[in-house]
């Protein structure tokens, strides 16, 4: 695996951020759809960083070269507290939200929470998501989308 410091094109960012288990949902990094998020985009011979949503794209950084806009993209991913965060599942029952940070206490898996409305004001649900690699370490934790309304 390259280090950060020799990654110099989209395929190599790609294969790091993959072999550092950041999701890919919202990074369209070598020409991966993505419905909202950032990515890279090589227009012409410039390189394009660039967010979109709801289908309309906004260029936020233009680049004379793929290394530059790489570089640029790899710092703009790790600055993102959310970038590595692996949704695994969404509960109601707070007694099903404690026996999974349980478990993952138990396999030393570092994870992160947070309580949103899902269905509106009275249906509050807790998400939780691993941080990174752990994922590996809890595919059998991760809910089906059956289970997650």
């Amino acid at each position: 695996m390259k280090n950060e410091t020799e990654i110099e094109t989209e395929l190599e960012l790609k294969k790091w951020l993959k072999d550092n288990c950041y999701p890919m949902k919202s990074y369209s990094i070598n020409g991966n759809f993505i419905y909202e998020g950032c990515g890279i985009e090589n227009n012409g011979g410039l390189y394009l960083w660039y967010y979109t949503e709801r289908g309309e794209k906004t260029t936020l950084e233009y680049f004379a070269t793929e290394k530059d806009a790489v570089q640029y993209a790899l710092k703009q991913i790790k600055s993102d507290k959310h970038s590595n965060r692996n949704f695994i599942g969404m509960y109601k029952e707070n007694e099903e939200v404690e026996r999974i940070i349980l478990e993952l206490k138990k396999r030393e898996v570092e994870y992160w929470t947070d309580k949103i409305p899902y269905g509106g004001i009275n249906d509050w649900k807790t998400r939780i998501f691993v941080i990174g690699c752990g994922i590996k370490k809890v595919t059998d934790l991760i809910q089906n989308e059956e289970k997650t309304a």
